[in-house]
């Protein structure tokens, strides 16, 4: 985990030197998240927030950082009590600006669970990162994200082996930011 932010770190710090223009900000938002693979659950509404850092390497590519507190798991039905999931994620994007203002974004994103009301769940996940926004007058950011589980964060255990249990994260994120550069 740590060589991974150390990896993760040597490369932000690599693109600066290269970057045209700085772009440092605060979002926050809602979250719609659910749970491949588990039945008798619903979409959990959760919220995200934290903050954002863009280097902008011309004016149609960038690559952005966030450092995001996310609620997620899935809500229970028929009885079952809602599984409750928050992470720290961290989303690394690279931006495309299909037009001055409006960019499509992908990339990876790593998080580590700090809230599981279950207990059996990994506390480390990796998913893939699809989505669009668009920079707005007054330095405002809006962003529509869809994050997909690409880590299996739940195991079971039986007569000493271990078994996949197919179960990954399924987060669609709504956020509005500001910038202040």
């Amino acid at each position: 985990m740590k060589k991974l932010f150390l990896i993760v770190f040597t490369i932000l710090l690599s693109a600066t030197t290269f970057a045209q223009g700085i772009d440092v900000g605060i979002k926050a938002g809602a979250n719609f998240a659910t749970l491949t693979d588990v039945s008798d659950v619903s979409t959990r509404t959760g919220l995200v927030l934290g903050a954002f850092v863009t280097l902008k390497f011309s004016d149609k590519m960038a690559l952005q950082g966030d450092l995001l507190y996310s609620q997620q798991g899935a809500s229970g039905d028929n009885g079952f009590s809602d599984l409750e999931i928050d992470y720290i994620n961290f989303p690394i994007v690279f931006k495309y600006y299909i037009v001055k203002r409006l960019n499509i974004q992908a990339g990876p994103q790593f998080g580590t669970a700090v809230n599981d009301n279950v207990g059996d769940f990994q506390s480390f996940d990796v998913s893939g990162v699809v989505g669009m926004g668009i920079d707005l007058p007054l330095n405002l950011r809006v962003t529509a994200r869809y994050n997909f589980g690409l880590t299996d964060i739940a195991f079971v255990s039986y007569g000493g082996y271990t078994f996949d249990t197919g179960i990954k994260n399924s987060v669609f994120s709504l956020t509005a930011g500001f910038s202040f550069l």
